[in-house]
């Protein structure tokens, strides 16, 4: 392995892999595209992954994706020569463009009071794990820490809220980038002009076509006149293809249907999924001040087993097989 794999190349290629401290620890073997079983890692590090994207939630449930198993998780990812990127979700949950609440210790006081709780975590944040890229709160359509920081019920508390959190990584690193995370493309132009006061390097956007539409033409046309609007480096945060529309347990997939998928040039194959990753990095790599991308939910195979009912809506969009063997997209990340 190299020393330090990160810095071999600008460009992210990165993997968002939050769930694998959880399903490592039932002891899932995984292979890579040869049947060899290796640790996820290190089939990543092989195929020219760079970074590892992880979710931040603040008291979850059960503690995973928590700050102590993130904080140890991290440790290895950049022991292991990967740079790290962080989705601050500002929630003990999921953060999206349908929900983003605020944390239930945070939720008790004044919004000063949420302010500070928001410095003092972003601070702690920093410190300790010392991320390359840190996004403030995750697809932020709406806002985040609701109703707090409502994007349109409380815009100017919404930009406080952004402002005491990208003042604290500022003051803390001099290294870290800080990412601002829209899901979509439709509404992304007026998103980042509400934020364009806000003190950040990297424009960040989520690109699924069952949720965010089926040209990857739009997609590549709105992130050349963000680039140009807003003079920010970009990358595509989040995106996922199916290789096949099986399912692997019984926990229902996300994306199961053919009119969900972009056909017929990408169809629920593995060389269609790998041929809509190579698109989505071109488009990229094409935009003025691309920056990268990250595939979202590379280690979601069906863990729990056959006929758990809980366990991965995702493994037909994992970059692992039914068999958790490597799939082709993986070498999408090594191509120049």
């Amino acid at each position: 392995m190299p020393e330090d794999l990160a810095d071999t190349d600008a460009f992210i290629r990165a993997v968002d892999i939050s769930s694998y401290p959880e399903i490592a620890a039932t002891g899932v073997p995984f292979y890579d595209r040869s049947g060899n079983q290796k640790e996820v890692l290190q089939i990543l590090n092989e195929h020219g992954v760079n970074t590892i994207r992880l979710r931040l939630w603040v008291h979850p449930k059960n503690a995973h994706s928590g700050f102590d198993e993130v904080r140890e998780f991290s440790k290895f990812v950049k022991s292991r020569g990967f740079k790290t990127w962080l989705s601050v979700h500002y929630s003990d949950t999921w953060a999206d463009p349908g929900q983003q609440e605020t944390p239930a210790s945070w939720n008790q006081g004044s919004f000063e009071q949420v302010k500070d709780s928001v410095r003092l975590y972003t601070q702690k944040i920093v410190t300790a794990l010392h991320p390359d890229y840190m996004q403030i709160g995750n697809e932020i359509n709406s806002g985040f820490l609701h109703p707090y920081g409502h994007i349109s019920a409380q815009y100017s508390q919404f930009i406080a809220l952004m402002n005491a959190a990208t003042a604290v990584v500022r003051e803390n690193s001099s290294t870290t980038k800080i990412i601002v995370h829209y899901a979509g493309v439709e509404g992304a132009s007026w998103f980042f002009e509400k934020v364009r006061s806000i003190d950040y390097d990297i424009i960040g956007l989520s690109y699924y076509p069952i949720w965010h539409g089926k040209s990857t033409l739009a997609l590549q046309t709105e992130m050349q006149n963000l680039s140009s609007s807003f003079e920010k480096k970009i990358v595509v945060a989040e995106t996922a293809y199916p290789f096949t529309l099986d399912w692997n347990d019984w926990t229902t997939n996300i994306v199961g249907l053919e009119d969900q998928l972009i056909l017929p040039v990408y169809p629920a194959t593995p060389n269609g999924q790998k041929n809509f990753i190579r698109q989505i990095k071109t488009i990229t790599k094409n935009t003025d001040n691309g920056l990268g991308f990250c595939y979202w939910g590379g280690e979601l195979v069906a863990w729990k087993g056959e006929q758990a009912r809980d366990a991965s809506p995702w493994e037909n969009q994992a970059l692992f097989d039914f068999n958790s063997k490597a799939l082709p997209v993986l070498e999408v990340f090594n191509e120049e």
